[in-house]
């Protein structure tokens, strides 16, 4: 098996769906299949690449060279068209689900951060439920991801909730189906 490669513009695999669609799930789905996978990064991980963003950087410039898959990182799923430049031969999957049932996980989850913040565990800024935004928000993103890429073949578009299952994303990444449950984190 030859080494991977770490060259900076080589092919990734890019998770852009937004955050409560599943990401927990493909980020550990890629981890099974062997790649080094980055999930979210927290507020630090956001601020690198925002940064390489503000500097006008490749967007993966100022992150870890080890890791070849990214999911649940704001400034990377936001700039599709420009990972798609920077990253020619990148493979991108869009995790969706039913708007309403993102939304009711988005509340729970901003709940969650304001019990925390309440105890003091948590100094972040998701603390607002606005469902009216969060659906124009949905709604403007999957249109932008789905326009881009129309008529490739280097978007898988899988609703994680509905279908969890190897067979979509090992046949999109062209890896072999590994003897182990498809993992489904983040329940409920």
């Amino acid at each position: 098996m030859a080494p991977r490669s770490l060259a900076p513009d080589r092919p990734r695999v890019f998770g852009v769906g937004l955050n409560k669609t599943g990401t927990s799930s493909l980020h550990r789905a890629l981890l099974e299949l062997g790649f080094h996978s980055l999930h979210w990064g927290g507020p630090e991980g956001r601020r690198t690449v925002e940064a390489s963003v503000a500097a006008g950087e490749p967007l993966l410039q100022r992150l870890d060279p080890i890791y070849d898959a990214f999911s649940d990182i704001e400034p990377l799923y936001r700039n599709v068209a420009l990972l798609d430049e920077q990253y020619p031969g990148s493979r991108f999957i869009l995790t969706v689900r039913a708007v309403d049932d993102w939304i009711d996980s988005r509340r729970r989850h901003v709940e969650r951060n304001q019990a925390r913040k309440a105890a003091g565990d948590y100094d972040g800024h998701f603390l607002e439920v606005d469902e009216p935004a969060w659906r124009a928000d949905w709604d403007q993103h999957v249109a932008t991801v789905r326009a881009h890429f129309a008529g490739r073949d280097d978007l898988l578009e899988v609703d994680l909730t509905a279908a969890p299952s190897w067979e979509w994303l090992c046949r999109f990444l062209r890896v072999p189906v590994p003897v182990v449950d498809f993992p489904w984190e983040n329940r409920g």
